[in-house]
């Protein structure tokens, strides 16, 4: 019964910020790893960041690093993606997908066991 709920998409204008969050349940808090991707229309799903809680390992996407930050909150069993400098290229629909394989890890580059429906984030003025 693993699920995944994404929340925190919307409108907002070039340079400013979104924070996206991603809860889970249904897996273990110690051994699953959570990636960010997004889609935009007519276009590959693209990872854009990740962390694990097996081994501590994180990854950003060369579009968004140093101006995303994932983090988690093991005790609300949420993941979060902190948005800054937000660019009209960032407009997709941003999905939250799990790998839950023991040893999970960011460097696996695979969290695509389970998906959230997704949360659209447009950027624009």
């Amino acid at each position: 019964q693993v699920q995944l709920v994404e929340s925190g998409g919307g409108l907002v204008e070039p340079g400013g910020s979104l924070r996206l969050s991603c809860t889970y349940s249904g897996f273990s808090l110690d051994d699953h790893t959570v990636g960010w991707y997004r889609q935009a229309p007519g276009k590959e799903r693209e990872r854009v960041s990740c962390i694990s809680r097996s081994d501590g390992s994180t990854y950003y996407a060369d579009s968004v690093k140093d101006r995303f930050t994932i983090s988690r909150d093991n005790a609300k069993n949420t993941v979060y993606l902190h948005m800054n400098n937000l660019k009209p290229k960032d407009t997709a629909v941003y999905y939250c997908g799990a790998d839950v394989s023991y040893g999970s890890s960011c460097h696996r580059g695979y969290e695509k066991d389970y998906w959230g429906k997704g949360t659209l984030v447009t950027v624009s003025s």
